[in-house]
């Protein structure tokens, strides 16, 4: 028996130091540590043998086994290692080859403008608010002194959702929701979508954006609104940008005026853009009318107040001097890598 195990450690050994695999790792760990393996035959013989030398066959049984065990972890070891450094060069990086950069994404020119005017408003004091883009009929006109017969309905082609809810035309509606819920003084913008059933060209979209503003204070005039517009126009458009004012007319300011600024293509000498004329009509605008404040509860006798709205695709389009509105919705790569 000690010339049998002398052999199998003598032979194990070399078998695994000669292995390349770990399949064949295993399959040497079976054939000689294995239940059926040549080691556990040996001490399947130990019965047969005398007491005194059972104890000395069995421990160099024991002896033989660790050897074989330990050269299989060994060979597992550095194949397992080999096999990494394999792979590991298989799959080496030439880091002096330059990088490929991923692609940023930026603002849509739309909410560039958008964060710009709110910026320039903030910096006046105004808080910006929001409000839901399904409106109830009241929101969105009777309480702006636009009831059920009156003409101004028909100057907006309305998406109506029922007899009473529709998408809302202006952002007005949230300044009425505000004034119902605070007390002057109020100096509030308001932007977001809007909707109306227009149809679609270089100027016109059923779907565009605006932003609403409203002041109501004691003592607020005309002069307040046409001082505030001008610092508004200079910001966006620069120092040099010259302001006119229009008389128009809103049903729910009174009096009302158009606000037009400079053609920033031509700089007011006429061109294709302005069509010749040298302005461009950017917003319009008013003191708030006495039955909207009646509306909301203000004392019409003891406040007073101004609003406008300013078209954000419009004023987009002209800052960056886009031709076609749809440009904007169309979301071309192409065209919004420009900004």
């Amino acid at each position: 028996m000690r010339e049998q195990l002398s052999k199998i450690r003598e032979e194990a050994l070399v078998a695994v130091k000669a292995a390349t695999a770990l399949s064949e790792i295993e399959e040497l760990r079976v054939k000689f540590l294995g239940k059926k393996g040549e080691v556990s035959s040996i001490l399947k013989q130990l019965g047969g043998l005398s007491a005194e030398e059972r104890p000395v066959i069995g421990q160099l049984a024991n002896e033989v086994r660790a050897d074989i065990d330990a050269a299989i972890s060994d060979a597992k070891k550095r194949l397992e290692a080999d096999a990494l450094n394999q792979k590991l060069a298989a799959e080496k990086l030439d880091i002096t080859m330059p990088g490929k950069s991923g692609k940023i994404g930026g603002l849509h020119p739309i909410n560039t403008v958008l964060n710009d005017m709110i910026d320039i408003f903030q910096s006046m004091g105004f808080d910006v608010v929001d409000g839901p883009e399904v409106e109830t009929d009241y929101y969105n006109f009777e309480a702006l002194n636009v009831p059920a017969d009156h003409p101004a309905r028909d100057m907006q082609d309305t998406f109506y959702l029922s007899d009473n809810l529709l998408l809302r035309t202006q952002t007005s509606a949230a300044q009425i929701r505000t004034m119902k819920t605070r007390k002057p003084p109020i100096r509030i913008v308001c932007p977001g979508r809007v909707f109306r059933a227009d149809e679609v060209d270089a100027t016109h979209s059923p779907v565009f954006h605006q932003m609403e503003g409203l002041v109501v204070d004691k003592g607020v005039t005309m002069c307040d609104l046409l001082g505030v517009l001008e610092k508004f126009a200079h910001e966006i458009y620069g120092p040099e940008t010259k302001v006119k004012f229009r008389p128009s007319f809103f049903p729910f300011t009174e009096p009302s005026v158009e606000v037009d600024v400079s053609c920033s293509e031509c700089g007011g000498k006429g061109c294709r853009v302005c069509k010749g004329t040298g302005w461009i009509e950017i917003l319009g605008a008013g003191m708030v009318h006495p039955n909207v404040l009646r509306a909301c509860d203000i004392d019409p006798e003891v406040y007073s107040g101004f609003a406008f709205g300013i078209g954000l695709d419009r004023l987009t389009t002209t800052r960056y001097k886009i031709s076609d509105i749809r440009l904007l919705f169309e979301n071309d790569i192409r065209f919004l890598e420009q900004f």
